[in-house]
């Protein structure tokens, strides 16, 4: 199965948030490229929020480009064979964290939104770290900073905020 095929599957899957998730099915299904970074016209994205619930914080990295604190993520690669694989890659590269594990159930969130390269067509997931999870900052990131629940919606915006609700609804 490829990545295009999967992504479908899981979208089809998705419950919640209808409207939103029918104009990525309508994205992936005018454009087979659309889960690569290639695709001009958007392309779909993985992130995971990195949740410690045992100590009640997420970790939020500062991303380079685009200046927010935001949960890990970003585009697929080729070696992803799902969402959920991207996903993981994207929140332990970013994070440093050896061992996370993705939330059961699927994706958390959907989020579309415009960057500087294309629209993103974020599935979102999240991720439990394990219990004395260190973080390492990538090179992506600014900054790596863990922060309580009740802080993030003051250093990030309200799609976080909307993600750890999500989030912490599932656990």
């Amino acid at each position: 199965m490829s990545l295009h095929d999967d992504a479908v599957l899981v979208l089809k899957g998705y419950e919640g948030q209808e409207e939103l998730c029918q104009t990525y099915l309508d994205h992936l299904a005018a454009r087979p490229d659309g889960v690569w970074k290639a695709c001009a016209d958007g392309h779909v994205t993985a992130s995971a929020l990195v949740i410690d619930p045992e100590r009640g914080r997420v970790l939020l990295t500062l991303h380079k480009k685009m200046r927010m604190w935001l949960q890990t993520g970003g585009h697929c690669e080729p070696g992803d064979a799902t969402l959920a694989d991207a996903a993981l890659r994207e929140g332990t590269e970013e994070s440093g964290v050896p061992g996370l594990s993705l939330l059961p159930g699927g994706p958390v969130r959907l989020d579309r939104h415009h960057t500087p390269c294309a629209w993103h067509y974020d599935v979102q997931y999240a991720a439990l770290a394990p219990a004395g999870a260190v973080e390492t900052i990538s090179d992506e990131s600014l900054d790596l900073r863990w922060f309580a629940y009740d802080k993030v919606g003051s250093v990030a915006d309200t799609s976080v905020v909307r993600l750890l609700e999500a989030a912490r609804a599932r656990l």
